[in-house]
């Protein structure tokens, strides 16, 4: 246990009768920043520890899944500045390229304009302006749920800073080889008007149809089927395998393509499994990944068929038509030419759709710029395997894995205004240079720069070093690179993680962005599905907040925090969350009105009652746990042992152990008081990172100290007391084992009853006057008779419950319960000794069956204690 020698304020401090939320966060929060107690200090001789925050996109509002995750992250933090370690948390936001475009364009479409009537540079400034109007409502929002974020050191990804920082990092890739410009097949969004990468491209079961056509005439024909017969016009080849007997005698030939006036070879590749469908397979090399793939093997043409809006461009009876529209225009002119040999519709397949639009996704062939991953990913697939990088939990790192073992090149330009500019300028005789941040771009006529930006996640990749000022070596990138941890959810290893530790190790030189990913699940309503804005399951924290305060949302969150794991949550456990804040606030206000300090050293424990130095014990075992917790990201399992220990232990046990001493007065009441204000300060500090502003007002009411976020962080002072923890566990045993058979016997909590309490030669003796406060059991007083008798931990307490209950009445009603379950029991043995009825009955009902036999046999156990304690009528 610490000597606690700090002064208490002369008079006794109050706290209002209730803890208002809504009249304390804003203010105590302004105070917080004001006074400068999240801004860290880079010239620190303290440890650093470092968080940077997710990005969230400037289009963005607080959702539950923000709040989740801000909630753990401000957690450690505040556990770490409150440990001596210089903290910083830093905040910013993602200028969310395809979002905030699309934000804009909408607002210019409802003024009949469009993005191409302004031009690039009006548009762009366009944005901008939005931006400083609607953009960052979030950074407020996270201000509200309490977030001790380093507000002066915040980022934007296209600040003048981080751009710089973004054409570093792509000129010295594209020097080094790592960045190339070719033609490829990419994710295309038709609504968009932009190439999408990969994880941006999400995949859904749609009812679509598969066509089977005959390609060729005579005997020289190859049955091919597809979901997308738009593209056969296309086609520049038939694909079969090199093995299969049935189209050998083709390969090599030409035959005629339906509705064209082209032939296209037959081709022998083994990617085609002869065992799909007819074992050939249509090639269209331009609008699918796999069939570039096999053109480019055998040197096929590419034809393009469709604009950026996936109209068709064919000359023909289908030019200008929606991809869609000439899907049901071909295959009615194939069967008016008895082309179709086979039609499946519905026919279920996963087809991708834009993340942002939800638009059908249209591979297509295009000149991007790229990423060349394939060293990238192998240094941040080794620096989780040497140790450099810890992924929690650990069996999640599988999934890390797969995803940077088998990383395809990664396309980075978008065809998109608003974003960083690709800084490649090409000249009038095919020149191209690509140009560093101090460097002039190349001058005279006929020079012009790339048209594209470069994909959003290409700048957030550079995140965890970019904002502490890289590519210059500043203070700050000296202190507090590399980041200590990142919190993310683990549905974002591919679009971001991955990315950060590809960059971060390739610009400083092999050090990972963070040493510690500590991967979360995903919020849900309280029935475990998914939340959506489509669905009436969708929850606005603010609204919660406004109703419970921040700090029972907070709570909620951490409580459900287990590490990888989804989080469901739902309204009840929030207002659970704020009775629990009021049941801290309610204690605080008893323990200060019955003069609980922090004045001086703790006493002697010899001094002290065994409820004084159970407390202690256990309060020690807690701070140890709490840690052990902490350090292994385990935020339900740290929140719930908190929990447990302030409701139950403190408030609910201790308090009221100790409300005998108070009301006594005297030299035990004294020391009582100092033991209940050290439980409290130490509680209220564990507590803090989690429910800050609630702790913080009682904190400081209590202490008479500034604040609670730069205290010092409670320690396990390595005080145990076994023996007092047993006596204390005995007074426990006792007083539950009374209250269950009171309730049983339809007694009200506040009724006294006569009691006769056999304590002598126990170590309970020395409780009686406890005992009997909890239990509300007055003395035995003249014509005490004993009416029931509990033996309990060595111990005996007799009831006189004569004239408290109607004990036939009671009788009576237990008489009708217990036949009911005798009945219950009856039915269920008869059926499952019935062979005929278990030979027919599906196992869940048989499982029903038996759960109901086990609950009618625990039913009759129990009603027939209760009848055998009840007094005679």
């Amino acid at each position: 246990m610490t000597e606690n020698t700090q002064q208490q304020p002369a008079s006794t401090p109050e706290l209002p009768t209730q803890y208002a939320p809504a009249e304390v966060e804003g203010k105590l929060y302004e105070r917080w920043v004001e006074r400068g107690w999240f801004t860290a200090d880079a010239k620190s001789e303290k440890p650093p520890y470092t968080i940077v925050i997710p990005p969230p996109n400037v289009t963005g509002a607080l959702h539950l899944g923000h709040a989740f995750q801000v909630t753990l992250m401000d957690a450690l933090t505040r556990r770490k500045r409150m440990q001596g370690f210089e903290t910083l948390w830093l905040p910013g936001m993602d200028h969310a390229g395809i979002a905030t475009q699309n934000k804009v364009e909408q607002q210019l479409a409802e003024e009949g304009k469009s993005r191409h009537d302004l031009g690039r540079a009006e548009f762009t400034e366009r944005v901008w302006q939005w931006k400083d109007e609607y953009g960052g409502r979030i950074l407020g929002q996270l201000r509200r749920l309490g977030a001790g974020l380093d507000w002066s050191r915040e980022r934007f990804t296209m600040d003048e800073g981080l751009s710089r920082a973004v054409q570093t990092i792509f000129k010295n890739l594209y020097d080094d080889g790592l960045i190339y410009r070719a033609e490829r097949i990419i994710n295309w969004c038709p609504r968009c008007l932009t190439a999408i990468s990969d994880i941006e491209v999400e995949y859904q079961d749609d009812n679509g149809e598969l066509v089977s056509i005959r390609y060729g005439e005579g005997d020289e024909t190859l049955v091919v089927a597809t979901t997308r017969v738009e593209t056969m016009l296309g086609d520049t080849a038939v694909a079969v395998h090199p093995d299969d007997p049935r189209y050998a005698h083709l390969v090599g030939k030409r035959i005629k393509l339906p509705l064209t006036d082209r032939t296209i070879p037959v081709v022998a590749d083994t990617h085609v499994d002869p065992e799909f469908g007819t074992g050939a397979v249509k090639v269209t090399p331009a609008h699918d990944p796999n069939d570039f793939a096999i053109g480019q093997r055998h040197g096929l043409e590419s034809l393009t068929v469709m604009d950026e809006r996936a109209v068709i461009t064919v000359p023909g009876p289908f030019q200008g038509l929606d991809r869609f529209e000439a899907r049901s225009a071909i295959v009615q002119a194939l069967r008016e030419q008895g082309r179709i040999v086979a039609e499946k519709r519905p026919y279920v397949h996963s087809v991708g759709h834009c993340s942002r639009c939800h638009t059908t996704i249209e591979p297509r062939l295009s000149l991007q710029w790229w990423v060349k991953v394939g060293p990238l990913a192998q240094a941040a697939g080794d620096a989780v395997r040497d140790g450099r990088v810890e992924i929690h939990p650990a069996d999640l790192s599988k999934r890390y894995f797969d995803w940077v073992d088998n990383m395809h090149d990664w396309c980075i330009s978008r065809q998109l205004w608003w974003g960083h500019r690709i800084p490649v300028w090409y000249g009038p005789n095919g020149e191209v240079v690509c140009v560093g941040p101090d460097e002039q771009p190349p001058a005279g006529e006929g020079w012009t720069q790339d048209e594209d930006v470069l994909d959003t996640w290409f700048s957030s990749g550079l995140w965890p070093f970019s904002t502490l000022g890289w590519p210059e070596r500043t203070p700050d990138l000296e202190k507090f690179y590399s980041t200590d941890v990142l919190v993310t959810g683990h549905d974002i290893i591919f679009f971001w993680v991955a990315r950060m530790m590809m960059f971060g190790l390739y610009a400083m030189d092999g050090e990972p962005p963070f040493r510690t990913v500590a991967l979360t699940g995903l919020v849900r309503d309280e029935n475990g599905k998914k939340m959506s804005k489509s669905n009436p399951n969708s929850v606005d924290p603010l609204d919660w907040m406004d109703a419970y305060g921040s700090d029972a949302v907070r709570f909620t969150l951490a409580r459900g925090a287990n590490p990888g794991a989804d989080v469901p949550i739902g309204e009840d456990w929030v207002q659970a969350s704020r009775n629990f804040a009021n049941k801290i606030w309610n204690a605080t206000r008893f323990a200060l009105m019955n003069g609980a300090t922090v004045e001086g050293g703790l006493p002697a424990a010899e001094r002290m009652s065994a409820a004084d130095r159970w407390i202690l014990s256990r309060l020690n075992k807690t701070v140890a746990e709490v840690d052990a917790f902490y350090d292994d990201f385990q935020f339900a399992k740290a929140s719930d042992a908190l929990y447990h220990f302030a409701w139950d232990e403190v408030f609910d046990w201790y308090v009221e152990l100790s409300k005998t001493t108070y009301f006594a007065g005297g030299e035990q009441a004294k020391v009582s008081a100092r033991v209940l204000g050290e439980v409290l300060d130490v509680t209220l500090r564990l507590l803090h990172p989690v429910v800050p502003f609630v702790t913080e007002t009682l904190w400081t009411t209590l202490t008479g100290r500034e604040t609670l976020v730069t205290a010092e962080w409670p320690a396990d002072s390595g005080f145990r007391d076994e023996a007092a923890e047993r006596e204390i566990e005995l007074v426990q045993r006792v007083v539950t084992e009374v209250r269950r058979f009171r309730s049983d016997q339809g007694l009200q909590p506040g009724q006294k009853v006569p009691a006769r309490l056999g304590l002598d030669g126990t170590a309970l003796a020395p409780h009686e006057g406890a005992i009997r406060q909890l239990l509300r059991l007055q003395p035995e007083g003249e014509g005490f008779s004993a009416t029931a008798t509990l033996p309990v931990a060595g111990a005996t307490v007799a009831l006189d419950l004569s004239g408290t209950i109607d004990v036939a009445a009671e009788r009576k009603r237990l008489a009708k319960d217990l036949a009911a379950a005798e009945k219950e029991r009856q039915q269920a043995t008869a059926k499952l000794g019935n062979e005929a009825f278990l030979a027919k009955a599906p196992e869940p009902v048989v499982a029903k069956i038996r759960t109901r036999l086990a609950q009618a046999d625990e039913e009759i156990a129990r009603i027939t204690t209760q009848l055998s304690r009840l007094p005679e009528a």
